[in-house]
């Protein structure tokens, strides 16, 4: 490093936001997580004893995966390298490994190999790193907000090990604000500024597990608020954090996990007949800007699938809030939507017509395909009465009732039984009718 680095870090340090100038740089000083860092944990141990083998750190953002990798890089003996996969390519990446071989030859020496947010290297980029992971010249760190069993290479996470990383808790998020606000080594407290315990209350809630966030809020706060005439202190109180954090940060990547999460709560919620938790899913999806055209298709499916027959009324009812929200759009297709989720949710359940054609599929991919009954078969095309096709039919309207008894399966399924009316709902009429026509 020349005197124009030295410089320039120094420089970076003392002007990086407090988020970055706040990070731990020992693991004591590691703010929740505690169930993959605790002391009696795998990952805890490997670090200590400088034993790190290719990790994979995934979670949501502002949980600590970059700051894992600055302890590791401020505990270990080797090398360690530190590239963001949104800006470096090919030649970056050549330059390290270089650096790794000759490190590895001349001194024994490992590096380590910090991506952030390896998600977005392709596949030609993954690959590459791959060989020298796999020998051992490379010991990969990656960290991503993506699901990375979807997102990275098999091979990467066949030969790494991965650790989810949780949201933090609202005590965590706590700890954070006050070490930001009164540290005066790496936070603000050479500000002397004061946050008030509402305040504190109010960030630590808003900023849903993000430290990040918490962490900008208060900067904000501190930078910009007038000191108190009476004691020449700067108070953070709920207003001023109200103005800090306006907007509850809501995790939601539409092709990610916490996506699939929230529309499977969704649907299991409208099945589980609770319209309060089904709404709330409902709005949280709206919150984060889900395309209402998926959420509606959620509703109508759900509608047939598990509402069924127990009330038919629920697909006419989410069809046409389907169309409506379409035709409509936000902000009143919400209202709409609500109406469609909280009337599935509410309607008795039945998934008989469900199971009735999977049961059906089944048996059609199973059992050889036989023939439609003869007085089933079409006799008005040319030369189908002359082979006899349509005799015997009874027409159903000729006789009480409009039924009569005759066979509709094939021969050899003549008494298979697909749908089961349940006891729920409207089914049960269908159930009675059916039982009153069979006796």
């Amino acid at each position: 490093m020349d005197l124009f680095d030295y410089m320039r870090a120094n420089t970076m340090e003392k002007e990086s936001p407090l988020a970055s100038r706040l990070r731990p740089t020992t693991l004591e000083e590691v703010v929740g997580q505690q169930h993959i860092i605790g002391k009696d944990k795998l990952l805890y141990r490997a670090i200590k004893a400088d034993k790190l083998g290719s990790v994979i750190f995934y979670g949501p953002p502002g949980t600590g995966k970059t700051t894992l990798a600055r302890v590791i890089a401020n505990t270990t003996s080797a090398n360690f390298r530190q590239i963001n996969a949104t800006a470096a390519g090919k030649k970056d990446m050549e330059e390290i490994v270089k650096e790794a071989k000759d490190a590895l030859g001349m001194y024994g020496k490992k590096t380590i190999l910090f991506v952030d947010e390896i998600h977005r290297f392709n596949k030609g980029q993954q690959d590459y790193l791959l060989p020298f992971v796999e020998d051992g010249t490379l010991i990969l760190i990656g960290a991503t907000t993506e699901n990375p069993y979807f997102e990275v290479n098999g091979a990467l996470i066949s030969r790494s090990r991965v650790f989810e990383l949780k949201s933090l808790e609202n005590d965590d998020i706590k700890e954070l604000i006050r070490r930001a606000v009164y540290d005066r080594e790496k936070g603000m407290g050479s500000y002397d500024a004061v946050i008030e315990e509402d305040a504190l209350e109010f960030l630590a809630d808003v900023s849903n597990g993000d430290a990040r966030a918490a962490l900008n809020a208060i900067e904000l706060g501190v930078m910009t608020t007038e000191r108190n005439a009476e004691d020449g202190k700067i108070h953070i109180d709920m207003e001023v954090a109200q103005e800090c954090i306006q907007k509850r940060a809501v995790r939601y990547d539409k092709n990610g996990d916490n996506h699939y999460d929230t529309i499977s709560a969704f649907i299991k919620s409208m099945r589980g007949s609770d319209p309060d938790a089904a709404v709330y899913y409902l709005a949280r999806m709206l919150y984060a800007g889900e395309d209402l055209t998926f959420i509606a298709r959620r509703i109508m499916i759900c509608a047939s699938e598990d509402v069924g027959n127990a009330d038919p009324q629920a697909l006419v009812v989410a069809v046409s809030a389907a169309q409506a929200a379409e035709r409509i759009g936000l902000p009143e297709a919400q209202i709409i939507l609500s109406q469609a989720v909280t009337y599935v949710a509410s309607a008795p359940k039945s998934n008989a017509a469900c199971v009735a054609i999977f049961e059906a599929l089944q048996a059609v991919k199973d059992h050889k395909t036989m023939p439609v009954p003869v007085h089933l078969q079409d006799s008005h095309y040319k030369g189908a009465a002359k082979l006899g096709h349509g005799q015997g039919y009874l027409y159903a309207h000729d006789y009480p009732n409009n039924y009569v008894k005759q066979q509709y399966l094939p021969d050899g399924m003549a008494e298979t039984e697909f749908y089961r009316p349940t006891e729920n709902g409207y089914e049960k009429k269908i159930k009675d009718h059916l039982s009153f026509l069979k006796k």
